[in-house]
């Protein structure tokens, strides 16, 4: 599983008083097109992207996806909103069981407390905007505890160069 914070968005306030339509601003979404790069240099497949319907999960999903010569399919989740549940997200990813690498893009503070749930953490890991963290799991949904593999920042992900 790689956990996604979604990129910088646009500021809260009166030009957005529906926060789900809230976008990423153009240097979210310059930072994050930088850290998908730097997956695929990683060499990172996808075999899925979950997102939040949020527009700023939406749009991060779809420039992780878009860096793949494999474009994978993006599927919006529910359960990845701020108001989502770490039960229901895991009746959403019981669904995924014939796909072994699934990206999950989605919202502070949920995501971190995701990570550490499924890392088997009683602290919950601080995502920044844009960070990427990656947990292997034996079976999804998973049946125990996983193993955090990695965690980035995506100044640490664009960092990355090609061999």
């Amino acid at each position: 599983l790689y956990l996604v914070r979604h990129a910088k968005a646009e500021e809260r306030g009166d030009a957005w008083p529906d926060d789900s339509r809230r976008p990423l601003s153009d240097d979210g979404i310059e930072q994050m097109r930088k850290a998908a790069r730097g997956l695929v240099r990683l060499g990172v497949a996808l075999d899925v992207v979950l997102t939040s319907p949020y527009v700023r999960a939406k749009q991060t999903a779809e420039l992780v996806a878009s860096a793949f010569e494999l474009r994978p399919p993006i599927v919006d989740l529910p359960s990845l909103t701020p108001n989502g549940t770490f039960a229901e997200f895991l009746e959403d990813l019981a669904e995924q069981t014939r796909r072994g690498r699934v990206a999950i893009v989605g919202h502070e503070p949920d995501l971190g407390e995701m990570a550490a749930r499924l890392c088997g953490l009683r602290h919950a890991l601080a995502f920044k905007k844009g960070a990427i963290c990656r947990i292997d799991i034996k079976t999804i949904p998973p049946s125990g505890a996983g193993d955090l593999r990695w965690f980035a920042t995506p100044r640490m992900l664009a960092s990355l160069r090609k061999p």
